[in-house]
């Protein structure tokens, strides 16, 4: 690092600006809207050809199965990391 930081440092700067960040936040919902908004629609355009009730309906299973993908990655990934 040419300025004489290093990545740790920089790194604990950068949370602590997170964490200043939300303490000024006054809502973290209305904050954070757009964001869940933005993941909940990923999952209603691929049954966007569907009327209204069975796309929601859809969405939420695929959003569910992506979910319980990820959960499933992480206790992999932890499973791993406990036997090496």
């Amino acid at each position: 690092m040419s300025d004489g930081t290093t990545q740790s440092s920089r790194s604990l700067k950068a949370r602590a600006a997170v964490h200043a960040s939300w303490a000024n936040t006054e809502d973290p919902s209305a904050r954070t809207a757009p964001a869940r908004a933005a993941f909940n629609d990923r999952f209603e355009q691929q049954f966007a050809h569907l009327p209204e009730p069975e796309r929601k309906r859809r969405a939420a299973h695929a959003r569910q199965a992506y979910m319980l993908g990820l959960a499933a990655k992480s206790a992999e990934a932890r499973r791993k990391r406990r036997a090496s």
